[in-house]
């Protein structure tokens, strides 16, 4: 695999710093896209129309140095992945989920995880972080190393469609990064994997976000809850993998 990071945190950054309005908006498609109307940088997550708390928090990112971070850890993670000969580009971007109207956190959340075709297919990847989250080099690691392991997972066994592709994709990512979050205690991951079980099959966007991120989620968006915790989907997901890798499985 071969990995370039490319700093966009100031090119944000300098978006925002424009007066809140139509300049601003036409200059942030002017950046993303090229002569041709194609994607030349990767910010559709980013909201053109953020306010005050958007800039403040890009700075708060800038002074902590998440882009030098990252950079660094997709150098360590170049060699990661033999087997996987496509070259991506992968960049932060802050995705408003605290006050922008048009980014709902679990919609969105599952797009940057699951509906990465076009992005895929041009060799983009982005790790994103969150206007409802502290700012924190440790988060900006962790969102572009699970890009990586995802992108990698996809390209070893494509798209995922189902549940059961969904959790294994996630796993995979979440295990590689090392990440420590989401967990259940002993009882609810049963309960889960219960309630989950006759439902791996499922493609249904309605079955797939309650079963990912729980019945507030799902109570959001207009969708059947399932009597689940949040996020027990991927805390399942997250401690199968991580059971997988300690057996050699």
């Amino acid at each position: 695999m071969r990995l370039e990071f490319l700093k966009l945190l100031q090119i944000q950054r300098d978006l925002y710093a424009m007066p809140r309005g139509m300049e601003r908006f036409h200059a942030y498609i002017r950046t993303m896209t090229d002569d041709e109307g194609d994607l030349a940088l990767p910010l559709v997550a980013m909201n053109p129309m953020g306010k005050d708390h958007v800039p403040a928090l890009l700075d708060e990112y800038i002074r902590l140095d998440a882009d030098g971070a990252a950079e660094r850890e997709m150098a360590a993670l170049r060699d990661a992945y033999p087997d996987v000969a496509k070259t991506f580009r992968i960049a932060l971007v802050l995705a408003d989920d605290l006050k922008g109207g048009w980014t709902n956190r679990f919609a969105s959340e599952f797009s940057y995880r699951f509906e990465t075709r076009a992005l895929h297919r041009r060799g983009w990847l982005t790790g994103i972080l969150w206007t409802s989250e502290a700012p924190a080099a440790e988060a900006a690691v962790m969102a572009s190393s699970m890009a990586v392991h995802r992108a990698t997972y996809i390209e070893r066994h494509g798209h995922a469609r189902t549940l059961r592709d969904l959790l294994a994709q996630e796993g995979f990512s979440a295990a590689r990064a090392g990440c420590t979050a989401p967990l259940l205690d002993e009882e609810d991951l049963e309960y889960t994997r219960g309630v989950l079980a006759p439902m791996l099959d499922a493609t249904d966007r309605a079955t797939l976000m309650a079963c990912l991120f729980g019945d507030v989620a799902a109570r959001d968006l207009g969708y059947p809850p399932r009597g689940l915790s949040a996020r027990a989907g991927f805390a399942l997901a997250l401690t199968d993998a991580r059971a997988a890798e300690r057996t050699g499985a």
